[in-house]
């Protein structure tokens, strides 16, 4: 087909694996969703960048999957593989028209290039197909099986569906969480680069090649009509390796020149010319062994020139930054700071991210704030072709931006979507870092002769560390927000890339190892948790030292995890002698001591208590109100936990009053479904009760239980106890503990 573009239009001919994903944050207070933010915010239409006008040589392809498609039947899963940028999508597209315009069948399409996207869009399916508000939260934070509340809505979908699963490049992804399955309500299609038949077991496997000489050809001179022959474009078809998105992106760089237009013949020199045309050239022959996404990256270095020679070399240095990133959306304010000053000028970061979007090589995308987001095959191939010496300030300026980003103090506070959009981007520049050298694997910390190995440290290492910190302290901040799985999946990464390159027993590795328990524990896997503790604790003694603050905070943080796993009496051990190392080392008013003395309010039976220090651990939420002030996140916590010992000595009316308190301070700052709003409604519950008032106790736990079961799933430890404590309290067999004569 020849078509020819007027004026601002364009003739679109073919797409590789280009996608937008669209999404909105939304706090689930205001608008009562279980989902949440980071959702897509469609999944019935396709989400991709570009459609074909005309999907060419793929006729035979398309006609067996409409016979799928047009049958009643479902059960059969198709994967269309094949090289990065050959029109898998486009094909995908082209079947979803079919399926839902011609054949009626519900069209869902989820990218499944991440395991973040992947499980943000099957839970938009499922809520597509009748989920609810309450198995959506479970689901979300990781306290019920996702994938089986996904694949239960499809089969008891009453329409036909067609489900794709775009971009799937990692099929370890589906697999660990089980995400991809057949089902008799549905047809499944998969794109993907991975064509070994071992990642897809009982799947119908649909190579996806180049495009022929000719219909290749044809894409550019639809493209870029005024730029030569249709022979001329053959020859730069060939050596483009007729891969549907390079032709896509070389046709679009020949259509938007203006000032000083190229012909096919004039980009044709600039191939041949330098070692940039080596990956280019072997585009169609590259169809396996290294990865694909790196044969079409000299496509883009052209545009790169272009800017170079027109005056504009800020898009690409801002284009080689963002490259060392990862393939999802980044807010626009972290490219907005002084910092960004290394690789180009403040000032002109406008102008060269204006640059980038109107030559197609990122979009802006609004998730409740504006981010540019840039196609993964672009960031990898620009990546790769950096310049080696350009590469640490690069990586130096991300990590100031994004460490200027992150909290410098992360504090409890409600649930911020935003946090989540910077972990990606914290563990992708982790892992490019961390593969431009290697350690002696010697830890850093605070053993003697450990300052001479550090400044000996070689500058990749070092940058790790770096980005490893922002990592862990973004880990932490995402903690405290009760976003308890998005910690954990950001402090585990975060060590397991960090650990190639500086080793098992580095300082921050060992931090990030500490912070994954934290998460674990809020999770409900005790037994992990105690485990991966026990281990980062030992190694920490062992380098450090046992008053060291890293040290210490893993045995506050083990000390958790057993007063909640039945082991009270070492809880106990453990805990005061962390009391007494902090309070040596760090001071009795710094914050973690408090917090440890707060934990201690927790542990202790009614006599311990009596006689703890003489009785003035009970006065410790004053003592933090001297110390820190009163709306301090440990002055709040010690008042909770001041309110559970006189509960336990028996003291209720002065309990009731004071988890009151606790409580109204928790809503104002958490909003009424945090993990610690929970907590002290329920301690409010047993006092009320212990009052006399158990028709008000019976409803505050069911509310209770309710949130629980919601937030944490049926099965969590926290939603177990409430449960059993409801139900105490409904059959008259709860009793309080006898007040303490002691």
């Amino acid at each position: 087909m020849d078509g020819r573009a007027e004026d601002s239009g364009r003739v679109y001919q073919s797409s590789g694996d280009q996608y937008i994903t669209e999404h909105h944050h939304h706090d689930p207070r205001a608008t009562g969703s279980a989902g949440g933010g980071g959702w897509p915010d469609s999944v019935r239409r396709p989400a991709i960048g570009r459609t074909p006008v005309v999907l060419r040589d793929r006729a035979d392809v398309l006609a067996r999957l409409r016979e799928a498609v047009e049958s009643a039947r479902g059960g059969a899963v198709y994967v269309l593989h094949g090289m990065g940028g050959c029109g898998k999508t486009a094909v995908a597209y082209d079947l979803f028209q079919i399926a839902t315009r011609e054949f009626g069948r519900i069209g869902l399409w989820v990218n499944a290039s991440d395991r973040a996207s992947l499980r943000a869009g099957m839970l938009a399916v499922a809520a597509d197909r009748g989920a609810g508000d309450g198995e959506l939260q479970a689901a979300r934070h990781g306290y019920r099986p996702a994938a089986d509340l996904v694949w239960d809505r499809l089969d008891r979908s009453p329409d036909p569906w067609l489900l794709v699963l775009d971009n799937a490049d990692d099929p370890a992804i589906l697999r660990d969480g089980s995400w991809l399955r057949d089902s008799p309500g549905g047809i499944v299609v998969v794109t993907t680069r991975r064509a070994a038949a071992r990642w897809w077991p009982g799947a119908l496997l649909q190579h996806i090649g180049v495009l022929p000489r000719d219909d290749a050809a044809r894409v550019l001179c639809d493209l870029a009509p005024h730029s030569g022959t249709l022979e001329q474009a053959a020859l730069i078809a060939e050596r483009l390796g007729r891969l549907p998105l390079a032709l896509t992106l070389a046709g679009g760089f020949l259509a938007q020149q203006v000032i000083d237009p190229w012909t096919l013949d004039t980009y044709g020199r600039h191939l041949e010319q330098g070692e940039r045309v080596d990956l280019i050239d072997q585009g169609a022959d590259g169809l396996t062994g290294d990865d694909p996404r790196h044969l079409v990256g000299r496509t883009w270095q052209l545009t790169l020139d272009s800017f170079e020679a027109n005056g504009l070399p800020e898009a690409v240095g801002l284009l080689r930054l963002l490259a060392r990133l990862a393939a999802e959306p980044l807010p626009v304010s972290v490219l907005n700071r002084p910092d960004i000053g290394a690789v180009l000028p403040p000032a002109r970061a406008e102008a060269a991210l204006t640059a980038l979007l109107d030559h197609s090589l990122g979009q802006l995308v609004d998730l409740g704030v504006r981010c540019v987001h840039c196609h993964g095959v672009l960031l990898d191939s620009v990546a790769a072709a950096t310049p080696a010496e350009e590469v640490p300030v690069l990586d130096a300026t991300a990590v100031r931006l994004l460490d200027a980003s992150v909290p410098a103090q992360p504090d409890a506070g409600p649930y911020d979507p935003r946090l989540r959009l910077l972990a990606p981007h914290a563990l992708a520049l982790l892992r490019r870092s961390g593969t431009r050298g290697s350690s002696t694997g010697e830890p850093r910390g605070a053993e003697p002769g450990n300052a001479e190995r550090e400044s000996a440290e070689p500058e990749s290492a070092a940058t790790t560390a770096d980005v490893l910190a922002v990592a862990t302290r973004l880990a932490v901040a995402l903690h405290r927000t009760g976003d308890y799985l998005s910690a954990w999946e950001t402090a585990s990464a975060a060590a397991t890339l960090a650990e190639r390159a500086l080793g098992p027993e580095h300082r921050g590795v060992l931090a990030a190892r500490s912070r994954t328990g934290r998460s674990l524990f809020r999770l409900g896997r005790y037994d992990e948790a105690e485990a991966l503790l026990r281990q980062t604790r030992a190694a920490q003694q062992r380098l450090f030292g046992a008053s060291d603050p890293d040290t210490l905070d893993s045995c506050h943080a083990l000390q958790l995890v057993l007063g909640n796993h039945g082991k009270r009496e070492e809880a106990v051990i453990l805990l005061r002698s962390t009391i007494a190392a902090r309070s040596l080392v760090l001071g009795p008013g710094h914050p973690a001591t408090l917090r440890s003395r707060a934990s201690m309010l927790t542990l202790l039976t009614a006599p311990e208590l009596a006689a703890e220090d003489g009785g003035t651990l009970l006065e410790l939420s004053e003592e933090c109100v001297r110390h820190l002030g009163p709306d301090h996140t440990v002055t709040l916590n010690a008042r909770h936990n001041h309110a559970r010992a006189l509960f336990v000595l028996g003291r209720f009316p002065g309990a009731d009053a004071e988890i009151r308190r606790a409580i109204e301070q928790y809503e104002q700052r958490f909003g009424p479904d945090h993990p610690a709003v929970l907590s002290a409604r329920q301690l409010r519950a047993q006092t009320v009760a212990a009052l006399g008032d158990r028709e008000t106790a019976v409803a505050i736990m069911a509310d209770v239980t309710a949130r629980r079961k919601q937030s944490l799933g049926a099965d969590h430890h926290f939603t177990t106890v409430s449960r059993d404590l409801l139900g105490a309290m409904r059959s008259g067999t709860w009793q309080p503990p006898p007040p303490y004569a002691g």
